[in-house]
């Protein structure tokens, strides 16, 4: 019961503080998305890795002029044409093949966009898990972001924001997005406008 007061009381901080998430989030949060918002969302969790938004934004900009930001342009241009397209992200010899591997498994394994979405939280989290490339975060982001899943999201800046409280000591992931989970309505919405106001905080707060 004290988690849920507190927890709910910073949501509503950041809330009343931020306002609507802009930028990135615009996008990511925006509800409801078409099919190509929805592929996009999926494609910047993978770029997203390790690198800043600008330079996420820089690599859509090449996969949108070469009309390769879709995972069936991305599934048939392959990894090695791929790989320039996307290197304001860095990492991009081994992000293409992620993302190769992300676009094969919905388009061949899911049966495309709507397949995904058709695929239980669980399997499709199992699933995600298995591509290479894929850990907890960047599969909860795609869940919850792009297939309107309700998981919460666990990165560093919301591990800051426990510490910053000192809400637990516990920092394990499983342990914390149960923690978050445990104590919000089961709200799908709720969670991605919760965890794009902690990023935004944790950015502001750098500054």
């Amino acid at each position: 019961m004290i988690y849920k007061k507190i927890i709910e009381k910073l949501y509503k901080e950041l809330k009343r503080k931020y306002g609507k998430p802009s930028g990135q989030w615009k996008l990511w949060r925006k509800r409801p998305k078409t099919g190509k918002e929805r592929e996009e969302v999926m494609i910047g969790a993978i770029l997203t890795q390790n690198t800043n938004w600008k330079n996420v934004e820089l690599a859509m900009g090449n996969l949108k002029k070469a009309k390769a930001s879709s995972l069936n342009s991305i599934f048939r241009l392959g990894p090695k044409k791929l790989d320039p397209l996307i290197k304001p992200a860095g990492f991009h010899k081994t992000k293409s093949q992620y993302l190769f591997s992300l676009a094969e498994f919905i388009i061949k394994k899911c049966g495309g966009l709507e397949g995904a979405k058709r695929i239980g939280q669980e399997q499709m989290r199992g699933d995600l898990l298995r591509l290479k490339g894929v850990g907890p975060e960047t599969a909860d982001s795609i869940l919850l972001y792009a297939l309107d899943k309700p998981i919460f999201v666990i990165d560093e800046y919301t591990r800051r924001l426990v510490k910053n409280y000192s809400l637990t000591e516990g920092m394990d992931y499983h342990f914390l997005q149960k923690l978050f989970e445990g104590n919000l309505k089961r709200d799908y919405r709720l969670y991605q406008d919760f965890h794009a106001l902690i990023v935004i905080n944790a950015k502001n707060l750098k500054k």
